[in-house]
């Protein structure tokens, strides 16, 4: 801005021939030279500490080199150097720049270009350093790491310990808690302080939680125990089990037909369940290896099944499947999640990429590749950015740029293991699980959980 100002206060320019008038003002006088230093070290100094405390912006720079300026002799035969109205203006209020003074007669300068380089140059070392001092800070807050282009990074991590594998992790951006699976049972954390507020027991298997606000229940599907926990989300208290298929492993709730449904890993079925009173509503026969799942708002819902590399579209209200759609070049699909507004779903593909499909027609719009192991995806409508959690230790993000247009802004660096996701809507922070795992035991091939390694991630912006 304050070039913008001595640019257009310039009217008129007179060249002294076989003079480098840039070079004069910037090099030529040891006292302009010193004067330049006070300033830069004012620049990388705090306001309130040492003499070129008054020229920390660039604006304070303009006025100090000024002030160097007016007081060098710069020419052979020059006295003084002042700002002033130039003579070569039709009205002296129309033009400025800097005059030399001789001591026998007046000449005069217009040399407001020259000076509008040496401010353009102090006004890019602000903007450098301020850059610098804010990325210094982002790598102290998130312990070493620097923000990427998303500006996320981990910033805290929090120590769960305890025995057991997890899966899935859920956020209630309303009543502010974190529900973090954890072999059999469920750790509950506070979302703004997370600290450890609850816990919900004897939940064999846990695979995911869904939370059903209006009706005050709160559901975790028991992947050994063939079988959904209902709680009370305010006391996390356990108001009974409902029967469901074989492995019920993805858990959601559809808000447009108030009612939770539980996808079974095994039997390759659906138990949808009322959220008010707890009772089956039916189940629904889709075969296949059901993973995460996803509601519209407007009455269907959309199941990735793993083993068969589809999509199935499914009416939640008439318990029927309306569409099987193929993913390919998409294989093995696991997470997923929606724009409800641009109508695009995305699905988290093990073959490393994520593909966008069109929730009305089932066609794939793009692929935009991502981190490997991924487990789960999520879509921020307040930004636009999806993301895939992966298990090498990333997070994908991509932003949707318009309905047919996604671009990949970063993989940022998470934790190897961390291959599920909670997003906060409210506060756009990031929760992942991990742990530290030593080698698989000889003739086994899952690693072992080193003892109370288990974690939970908090990436922020």
């Amino acid at each position: 801005m304050v070039i913008g100002i001595w640019l257009t206060a310039a009217s008129s320019t007179v060249e002294l021939p076989g003079i480098d008038i840039g070079r004069l003002l910037l090099q030529s006088n040891s006292s302009v030279a010193k004067r330049r230093k006070q300033c830069r070290r004012g620049l990388m100094r705090p306001r309130t500490q040492g003499p070129c405390k008054k020229v920390w912006s660039a604006r304070g720079c303009a006025r100090e080199i000024c002030r160097a300026f007016k007081a060098a002799e710069l020419i052979p035969g020059l006295s003084a150097l002042r700002y002033g109205p130039s003579s070569l203006a039709a009205n002296p209020m129309q033009g400025g720049g800097f005059v030399m003074i001789n001591r026998r007669k007046w000449t005069v300068l217009t040399a407001t270009a020259s000076f509008a380089t040496a401010i353009f140059c102090i006004a890019t070392h602000a903007t450098l350093h301020a850059t610098s001092h804010r990325t210094s800070h982002a790598i102290a807050s998130s312990g070493g790491r620097a923000a990427g282009a998303s500006g996320y990074h981990v910033s805290k991590t929090i120590p769960v310990g305890g025995e057991g594998f997890w899966d899935y992790i859920t956020v209630d951006s309303e009543a502010r808690r974190v529900y973090v699976s954890h072999g059999t049972h469920v750790v509950v954390l506070d979302a703004d302080t997370q600290a450890v507020v609850g816990d919900i027991p004897d939940t064999q298997g846990v695979h995911g939680i869904a939370i059903a606000s209006d009706a005050g229940r709160g559901f975790v599907s028991n992947g050994r125990a063939n079988n959904i926990t209902m709680f009370d989300v305010k006391t996390l208290k356990t108001l009974g089990t409902i029967p469901a298929g074989t492995n019920p492993d993805a858990i959601i709730f559809d808000a447009a037909t108030k009612r939770v449904f539980a996808m079974n890993g095994r039997s390759g079925d659906i138990t949808a369940i009322n959220a008010a009173d707890g009772k089956v509503a039916g189940t629904i026969p889709v075969g296949g290896k059901l993973e995460f799942a996803a509601a519209d708002g407007k009455g269907t819902l959309y199941v990735n099944v793993e083993d068969k590399s589809e999509l199935v579209h499914i009416d939640a209200g008439k318990l029927t499947v309306l569409h099987r759609w193929p993913l390919a070049p998409c294989t093995e699909p696991s997470g997923l999640a929606i724009d409800t507004k641009t109508r695009r779903l995305f699905v988290g593909c093990d073959n490393k990429m994520m593909a966008i499909v069109n929730a009305d027609t089932g066609k794939i719009v793009t692929t935009v590749p991502t981190g490997e192991g991924t487990d789960a995806n999520g879509f921020d409508p307040a930004t636009s950015f999806a993301f895939s959690s992966n298990g090498e230790g990333t997070l994908t993000v991509v932003h949707e740029d318009s309905a047919d247009k996604f671009t990949v802004v970063e993989n940022v660096p998470t934790k190897k293991s961390a291959r599920t996701m909670a997003l906060d809507l409210k506060t756009h922070n990031i929760f992942l699980p991990a742990a530290d795992f030593d080698p698989p035991p000889a003739g086994e091939k899952r690693p072992k959980m080193k003892p109370d390694s288990f974690v939970v991630l908090m990436l922020t912006r």
